[in-house]
């Protein structure tokens, strides 16, 4: 039988103070809502719906690469009880083992779900409740067990006794493994008896214990993994957690990082050995990074591919492949597109983008480079451009190997220019130049002797009368 993940993701979450709906809001460059989903599918959830409400198409959109995930909307919201009912009705009767998650809860481990799993299908329950110990129980319902450590209930902390406030500091996290045949069976009998008049899944404990039917629970290891997000302070707490966490899984495998407080790395992103992420570093999307790199300081890649022995410094890099031992920065920019080969550099303030830098190829400042294919061994001097852009049109700029391109020169595409050809400083190429060429393009240097001289001389006398005039 399948296993089934229901994720409740149709609340507003106003605490947030935002026009998006809360689980869209990110954590390490994910939204809230993937963390939970991605956790289902790798605890073996082959079946996953996701329950919308407010903002309904930008949760959808937030999952549009996410695979085969189903949607309900609740158009009412009258609690979780009511939120999986929405679910039953749309889809119809569950089989298998059926975990209930929260949009907003982005730190629950896969492990844990499985775990979750593994003793509902032990035991055979009707449902197993997740639970926790956090630092501070305030607010949250309470476990409370027999003499022998049997589950009796659930305590709302409104409910409890002084003394049992004091006692009980197992509570209840709101996750649940249920039986999903007898979920199918039983939902209907939640009843909205309490003052919001809302359906609440927590009631389904007690009618199974009424029924005589086995229910037990699981304690987290971790009281962080249940840590949910109402503001925009609580989601930078829970980002804190899953910083450390993907942290010191990293440096674990052999990543050094000078502090890791001030490394972000996203939860699809590799990191080889040996490498070290500086301070200010933000590694994102899919990127890669190889062994035996230096990344950082002051560093954001976003799906960029690295291999081993490369230093990027300072840099801003998108849908990018970078080859051994290249070196990038500082203060480098890398567009969707770019390439840059085996030992190439790419230098102080330069951008790249769609272009292919060539094995040992210099770009090394104040240049910019767009739709470029660029040979091996090529030497681009500083302040140099290829004009790929008429105003209506993209064109692209091929140069060939060991070209040496002097400074303050414009490349207007389209234009080829041959191996091992020679463009002269501040030139202006616009014709193609043939292999070993020089090509000059300058206007005739005029030198006017003593001009500075009596130019100079004739503004300080017009000052010198303009002050005259003005004493008077």
């Amino acid at each position: 039988m399948p296993i089934n993940a229901i994720v409740l993701a149709a609340g507003e979450g106003t605490r947030m103070k935002s026009a998006h709906p809360k689980v869209t809001h990110k954590l390490l460059s994910k939204p809230l809502i993937w963390w939970p989903v991605h956790a289902a599918r790798a605890a073996g959830c082959e079946r996953i719906i996701v329950v919308v409400g407010h903002g309904a198409d930008e949760v959808r959109a937030a999952l549009a690469d996410e695979g085969d995930i189903e949607f309900v909307e609740q158009t009412e919201r009258l609690g979780t009880g009511h939120a999986v009912r929405c679910v039953r009705d749309a889809v119809g009767a569950f089989e298998g083992p059926t975990v209930v998650l929260y949009g907003d809860s982005p730190l629950v481990r896969p492990e844990t779900i499985a775990s979750l799993i593994d003793e509902t299908r032990t035991h055979h329950n009707a449902c197993t409740i997740l639970t926790f110990e956090p630092d501070d129980p305030a607010g949250y319902g309470r476990i409370l067990r027999g003499d022998d450590g049997e589950l009796l209930g659930i305590i709302e902390h409104k409910d409890c006794t002084p003394e049992q406030r004091d006692a009980l500091d197992e509570c209840n996290s709101g996750i649940y493994c249920f039986c999903g045949r007898r979920l199918t069976a039983n939902i209907d009998k939640i009843q909205a008896n309490n003052a919001q008049g809302e359906y609440y899944i927590t009631d389904m404990v007690g009618i199974y214990q009424k029924m005589g039917e086995p229910v037990s629970s699981l304690l987290a290891e971790d009281a962080n993994e249940l840590l949910g997000v109402n503001s925009r302070l609580q989601l930078a707490q829970a980002t804190y957690v899953m910083q450390d966490r993907i942290n010191a899984r990293l440096m674990d495998e052999g990543v050094t990082m000078l502090d890791p407080a001030l490394v972000w790395v996203g939860p699809e992103v590799s990191v080889g050995r040996d490498t070290e992420l500086l301070p200010m570093t933000m590694l994102w999307g899919s990127t890669s990074i190889g062994e035996n790199c230096v990344i950082g300081p002051n560093t954001r890649l976003t799906d960029v591919t690295v291999a081993d022995g490369v230093s990027v410094e300072e840099t801003v890099g998108y849908s990018t492949v970078i080859d051994e031992g290249v070196t990038v920065g500082p203060r480098a920019y890398l567009r969707p597109g770019t390439h840059l080969c085996a030992r190439a550099h790419v230098g102080t303030h330069v951008e790249i983008k769609n272009s292919t830098i060539g094995e040992g190829s210099k770009v090394p400042h104040l240049s910019y480079i767009g739709d470029t294919t660029m040979g091996s061994g090529v030497n681009i001097g500083a302040g140099s451009i290829t004009c790929n852009y008429d105003g209506v049109f993209k064109h692209r700029t091929t140069i060939g190997d060991d070209v040496f391109v002097g400074s303050d020169t414009m490349m207007v595409a389209p234009v080829e220019i041959g191996d091992g050809a020679l463009i002269g400083a501040a030139s202006c190429i616009t014709r193609d130049v043939p292999a070993g060429a020089l090509a000059l393009e300058r206007s005739e240097q005029q030198t006017i002797e003593g001009y500075a001289t009596k130019r100079l001389k004739a503004l300080r006398d017009k000052k010198a009368q303009n002050g005259t005039k003005e004493s008077r």
